[in-house]
Parts: C-alpha cells; sequence; structure tokens
C-alpha cells in the first residue's frame, strides 16, 4: 500500500480523464467519518506473528498497521490473508516477530496521501482506484490525523462498499 499525500486526484491514471466516481450520487458530502471505522490495532515490529493473528481474528480485522514502539510513527503494516499465506508457505513462523512479515512504507521520495476522518468518500474511492498511485489499486486506507501523527483506524474497500449498499440511491 502507498498511502500518497497529493493533491485531490485530477485524472485517472495513465489517463487525462478526471475521475468520475462511480457511486458520488449516493455518498453526498459524506466523509470517511461517516463510514464509522472501527479504532486502529496497531502492534509494533517486536510483537510476535502469533499475536497479530490472534489479536486480527478476535476482530475481524484484515489488515492491522505496524508502528514504533517508542515514536508511534507508522512504519507498515500487516496483510492477514498475506500473513497467513507466508506461513502456510512456512516462510514464517508464529513465533516469529512482526518485522519479518510486515509491509514497510517507502518514505524516500514518495508522496503520501493523508486519509483523514475528513476525507470526502470521493477522494478515498479515487484513493482505492489507483488513480494517485500509477494505477496500482490499493485495497485499504490508513487513517491518520491530519499532522500523521496517529493511526486512527483502517479503511478497507469493502468498508465503502458497504456504506454504499446502506445508501438509498
Amino acid at each position: 500500500m502507498t498511502d500518497i499525500m497529493a493533491q485531490p486526484p485530477q485524472a485517472q491514471a495513465g489517463t487525462s480523464q478526471p475521475f468520475v466516481s462511480k457511486w458520488a450520487s449516493r455518498y453526498r458530502g459524506a466523509t470517511v467519518e461517516d463510514l464509522d471505522p472501527p479504532a486502529a490495532l496497531s502492534l509494533t515490529p517486536s510483537d510476535q506473528i502469533s499475536t497479530a493473528l490472534m489479536s486480527a481474528f478476535e476482530r475481524d480485522y484484515t489488515h492491522l498497521t505496524v508502528t514504533d514502539s517508542a515514536t508511534r510513527a507508522l512504519l507498515g503494516y500487516l496483510s492477514i490473508p498475506h500473513l497467513q499465506a507466508l506461513l502456510e508457505a512456512g516462510r514464517v513462523r508464529p513465533e516469529d516477530e512482526v518485522r519479518t512479515a510486515m509491509v514497510r512504507f517507502r518514505r524516500r521520495g514518495a508522496k503520501y496521501r493523508v486519509i483523514t476522518m475528513e476525507t470526502p468518500l470521493e477522494e478515498l474511492e479515487a484513493f482505492f482506484e489507483g488513480c494517485e498511485t500509477g494505477g496500482q489499486k490499493q485495497d485499504f486506507a490508513v487513517i491518520t490525523d491530519s499532522a500523521r501523527r496517529f493511526v486512527l483506524g483502517v479503511a478497507t474497500r469493502e468498508d465503502l462498499e458497504e456504506f454504499v449498499k446502506r445508501r438509498p440511491a
């Protein structure tokens, strides 16, 4: 996942066409806060993989954020489906540390798209569709405060789809 901080999406990746939300009529000014995302569950790189799996299954989470234990800075994430595949392939073990399986965010040269509780759902949809990541679709977004100091939650593509299903056209 790339958490790109840039201008609002202007064009779809690889085209000069502006991004057109397929669900704009149902958003009606809604923001990420209207998704009512659950609080983030953050781990540290030194936590065990078994702890990560247990925590994710207890809360039915598919992605967990990984933060620095001292500074609480966002370092990366764990995709639970990917973690399960690594375990099945024998590439990691339950007693290994999270750092062996986490995906680290690239910091150098990358611009980050800050997703906050105030981000309009059209912008979140554009982020999921890859408008700011060169066409690389995203499955989830880390929700932070505007200064990116605190991880508040995680929004998934499925959260957005559920919101649309609940809203009349």
